[in-house]
């Protein structure tokens, strides 16, 4: 019976995440709709293709009153999705668990508390070869917030 809890333990210290990374933000003065079309242009001009765009901040908004809420999150709040095969499967070679974080999502909002800053980013990946794609994805937010 010992055995068997201490399996049952182990199982599940191994099926507990990793810690979160934290996100990787970059601030502008710029407008979100500038700053979503330097996004799609950034991603485009990586030789990548956008597989979605889920429009968060217009479903939260939608949604607002049905969940009880009388909060206005954001002016705009948009996350793109897309990967890139050539990275993708060197990651994955490197270690097969990381399709986990396939496809690469980049997230742009603009506040309500702040309407006068929009905010570009992805969440931070764990240390080894996901830093290739963390590295892709600060390209491309960098130049989408027009941070040099």
């Amino acid at each position: 019976m010992k055995n068997g809890l201490a399996i049952a333990a182990a199982v599940t210290l191994l099926a507990m995440p990793a810690a979160a990374q934290e996100a990787v933000t970059y601030t502008t003065d710029a407008s979100f709709e500038d700053v979503t079309f330097a996004l799609e242009n950034a991603i485009i001009n990586q030789g990548l293709v956008i597989d979605s765009v889920s429009h968060i901040g217009t479903m939260l908004a939608r949604t607002r009153a049905d969940v009880g809420s009388d909060v206005k999150l954001f002016e705009g709040a948009d996350a793109y999705s897309f990967c890139s095969a050539d990275l993708s499967r060197q990651v994955m070679e490197a270690d097969i668990a990381n399709i986990q974080f396939c496809p690469y999502d980049i997230f742009v909002y603009v506040s309500a508390e702040n309407p006068d800053e929009t905010v570009v980013g992805f969440r931070g990946f764990p240390e080894g070869p996901m830093q290739e794609v963390q590295a892709l994805l600060d390209t491309i937010a960098r130049e989408a917030a027009g941070v040099e």
